[in-house]
């Protein structure tokens, strides 16, 4: 009882840390570091930037890695279920009494660096990277991948010279922060690009692509592409690709062209043809840290590949009705699961569980998902960040057309599943969607109420 009173204290603590800092910047987690002794200076890196796709590209090059033999970290943002799903080694988040050991580590530095003028209040990113940094090198692991919060210029993250620089894709997303333009936000996520590191990208974007080629020349960094349509591909451009074989409502089989080898029939238990670009990405990413050191045979690759857990992600939680949940949280994952839903699902009718953050483009969101719904139920996930439900549901009814009777606001979560739940037949389909805050909400109410 204790051990869990102080772990709580720790999550209050940290969870009263400012969202963002007084000025952009990596001054203050240097000078966090640099009193801890820069453990980021003891461990090897894979750093991975882009708008959507990041977090599942970076599960699964540690899922690969891990089944090799080696130690391996992984960060990334944000969490599902507990906070601790955002640090792990081999698959296991850090426990309570770890990470409140970290945090008593870390508080006074926190205060000694916010009580200097020159740097002000650490941001939460900041110090939650602070504490993942610690506790990597404290496991000495082999390598860690991590997933940038935002952008990638001025991200924390970005406090690391890694092994390998990927950079999934961008698209347009938090433009009062990054820009309001596909190359502005391509000029931040570039910024995770550093002199003399190998960096890999999946963009297909040209302009992006041409942002993302003119940094790497500048700073001769040698640049590796993967190519996600293959049913243009270029054999003579070499770059990594896919054929995707069959689908399933476990997942999909496909196979790989790589830099150095291909494979056939590789399993992965993740939908939606975006998850084999994302596969590409990690196989390539791979294959490129051989050239470090690394030693991963094909038997790594079909297992890691295969025991990828990576939640929320068009992920079946019940058949009859099928209960799906989904953390598309901007236009271009919506886009992508609207056409994954009906490729690996049959279903009668559509109900959809819908709550987004406020400083989301709704409109955007649900103009490619909404004509598809039979139902929609408007809800919030239980932070102060989150979209007001009435204000979607106006949204859907003025500007979108939607019918009145289709729609209801239910602003507790866990009670618009439930209703979605009520509204289902056996042959239809309950999706939850929005923003992985929703998604956590909705998982967590589903464990504690139908498992």
């Amino acid at each position: 009882m204790k051990n869990e009173q102080s772990y709580n204290a720790a999550l209050e603590w940290i969870h009263g840390l400012s969202r963002f800092g007084s000025k952009p910047g990596l001054e203050r987690i240097s000078a966090m570091l640099e009193l801890v002794g820069n453990p980021h200076h003891e461990v090897r890196f894979v750093h991975i930037a882009g708008t959507n796709g990041k977090g599942s590209t970076a599960a699964i090059l540690a899922s690969v890695i891990s089944a090799a033999g080696y130690q391996v970290g992984l960060y990334t943002s944000p969490y599902l279920l507990s906070f601790t799903n955002r640090m792990s080694v081999n698959g296991y988040d850090i426990d309570h009494e770890e990470l409140t050991s970290l945090v008593n580590q870390v508080k006074p530095v926190v205060e000694k660096v916010s009580s200097d003028q020159r740097f002000g209040q650490p941001t939460e990113f900041e110090v939650v990277t602070v504490l993942a940094l610690i506790y990597f090198a404290r496991r000495n692991v082999d390598l860690v991948v991590l997933e940038v919060g935002l952008g990638g210029r001025l991200d924390a993250t970005n406090i690391v010279t890694p092994l390998l620089s990927v950079i999934t894709n961008v698209s347009l997303e938090h433009t009062d922060v990054l820009g309001d333009t596909v190359e502005a936000i391509a000029a931040e996520k570039a910024g995770v690009i550093k002199k003399n590191i190998p960096v890999l990208t999946a963009v297909e974007n040209q302009k992006v692509l041409e942002v993302v080629k003119s940094r790497a020349n500048q700073l001769k960094a040698p640049l590796y592409r993967t190519f996600p349509d293959p049913l243009n591909y270029d054999k003579e451009t070499a770059c990594p690709t896919f054929i995707r074989q069959s689908v399933t409502e476990e997942g999909q089989i496909f196979n790989y062209h790589g830099f150095n080898t291909t494979l056939k029939n590789l399993f992965i238990p993740l939908r939606g043809i975006y998850q084999l670009t994302n596969a590409t990405t990690a196989l390539a990413a791979a294959e490129l840290l051989v050239d470090s050191g690394f030693k991963i045979d094909e038997e790594a690759i079909y297992r890691g590949l295969s025991t990828v857990d990576w939640p929320a992600r068009l992920e079946l939680m019940k058949n009859k009705p099928k209960v799906v949940m989904d953390g598309a949280h901007n236009p271009a994952a919506v886009n992508n699961l609207a056409a994954a839903l009906p490729e690996y699902f049959c279903y009668r009718q559509l109900i959809m569980v819908f709550g987004i953050m406020a400083d989301k483009d709704g409109q955007a969101m649900l103009e490619s998902i909404l004509p598809m719904c039979n139902q929609v139920i408007f809800t919030r996930a239980a932070i102060p960040r989150a979209a007001e439900p009435r204000q979607i549901a106006d949204l859907a009814l003025n500007v979108l057309g939607y019918r009145k009777q289709q729609i209801r606001v239910i602003e507790d979560v866990g009670a618009a599943l439930e209703k979605g739940m009520d509204l289902a037949s056996p042959e239809d389909l309950v999706l939850v969607t929005g923003s992985f805050y929703t998604v956590s909400d909705a998982r967590a109410y589903w464990k504690q109420v139908f498992m």
